[in-house]
């Protein structure tokens, strides 16, 4: 079967958007996940109108800060980015934990956290649309046991696995697709080709494009997500930039490589 594949535009500040978009068709994506403030994008019916121009439709948009972040001001602004969210019709609005401690989350400071996001997705369900938490290392919940607990204490927000992550922290992505699969709406592929951890226990991959690392088992991942019946979006990342093709366009034409990659394998 093939999926629906987007590409993540995580290093988008102020591109061109409608020849960016245009690019990615041409490059063989169906979607993008956007992460650009709401003044650049504009009102959502300009967003439509390019979107349906080039035939590529946003299909997540993402928080400006967390939901950890309980603070009136920082829960106002997502406020609106999950009504802009609604408007454009995306599949699910995405959001990461913040920073953790120095001495390490408690497990009150991920309860606090859970509770946090289950305020946005109560807010993000009036407008049936669904909020999808990404997992990620160097954040608040930053190992197995925590993400379990967070895990436990969501109902209404859900799950992006973000293959490379989970991998990083020990937890094989197939097994971790399978175990929360009641809860996944969004999948995140990306690949590292190394990492370190410091003696603060901070990760540091080198970030390459999906498929140019040996680190992660992509047919496999293919698999589980057949065998569970996964029939929403997968995103791919791109790797670290190049110097010289940092620009939008040129990172855009790259990913190509990646499209055509996920396309052998049956994505």
């Amino acid at each position: 079967m093939s999926f629906k594949i987007s590409y993540c535009a995580l290093r988008w500040k102020a591109p061109d958007l409608e020849p960016a978009l245009e690019e990615l068709k041409a490059a063989g994506w169906d979607g993008w996940e956007g992460r650009l403030p709401l003044d650049w994008l504009g009102p959502p019916n300009r967003l439509r109108k390019i979107c349906k121009n080039t035939d590529m439709p946003m299909v997540v948009y993402t928080a400006a800060g967390s939901p950890d972040n309980q603070g009136w001001e920082n829960v106002e602004r997502n406020k609106r980015r999950m009504e802009y969210a609604a408007e454009v019709e995306v599949d699910c609005f995405m959001f990461m934990n913040g920073s953790k401690p120095q001495e390490g989350a408690s497990k009150t400071d991920i309860k606090s956290a859970a509770e946090g996001a289950e305020k946005w997705a109560e807010y993000a369900a009036q407008f049936g649309l669904e909020l999808s938490y990404h997992i990620h290392t160097n954040c608040l919940v930053d190992s197995i046991e925590d993400w379990q607990l967070y895990m436990s204490l969501l109902d209404k927000a859900k799950l992006c696995i973000d293959v490379s992550h989970s991998q990083l922290w020990g937890y094989d992505p197939v097994e971790s697709i399978k175990d929360f699969r009641q809860q996944l709406n969004y999948i995140h592929l990306q690949d590292y080709s190394s990492t370190s951890r410091d003696e603060d226990g901070k990760y540091s991959p080198v970030w390459v494009d999906v498929g140019a690392g040996e680190s992660l088992d992509f047919p496999s991942i293919m698999d589980t997500l057949e065998e569970i019946n996964f029939r929403r979006w997968v995103t791919c990342c791109p790797g670290q930039p190049i110097p010289g093709m940092e620009d939008v366009i040129s990172e855009v034409k790259r990913s190509k490589d990646m499209r055509d990659y996920l396309r052998s394998l049956g994505y």
